[in-house]
């Protein structure tokens, strides 16, 4: 047991934030389960929804780099700022690409178009970023496991 216990504090921070992604994941396919009936394998790697696993696991690791760190410390300050930059991407540009994704396959199911004769390999992936709320979920998510662990 006291293996364990040294194994965790020792890598607490990779273990933590993978944990927290594999929850949220998992809560992803359950969700998915629940409203469409259907078993959606491809929640478990596939991005966006509620919440974000990418808030979540990067609001864990930087909350527990200020508990133990400090929030004054350069390691914090770096972190902080990486989280700021994933939070942004997942509700900016991964949102802003999945609507232009719904857009174009629009434009592509539709015969009245000239694109609609080009030859694609198959629809462009709509579900790839998330809304506010869903990353704001995702880093409260974050927070509260940084706080535990």
């Amino acid at each position: 047991m006291e293996k364990i216990i040294n194994f965790y504090v020792q890598y607490r921070y990779l273990i933590v934030p993978f944990f927290t992604w594999v929850g949220i994941q998992l809560f992803k396919v359950i969700w998915d389960l629940v409203e469409t009936k259907k078993l959606n394998i491809k929640r478990l790697w596939g991005a966006g929804g509620m919440p974000s696993a990418h808030s979540a696991v990067v609001m864990s690791i930087t909350t527990m780099i200020g508990r133990s760190q400090g929030i004054t410390s350069p390691i914090f300050a770096v972190s902080f700022v990486f989280a700021v930059v994933v939070l942004y991407d997942a509700c900016g540009v991964r949102y802003e690409a999945g609507k232009q994704a719904h857009v174009l396959n629009t434009i592509m199911s539709n015969p009245d178009f000239e694109l609609s004769n080009m030859n694609f390999n198959g629809k462009l992936e709509e579900l790839v970023g998330h809304t506010p709320f869903q990353v704001a979920i995702g880093a409260l998510i974050g927070l509260i496991i940084g706080l535990i662990f």
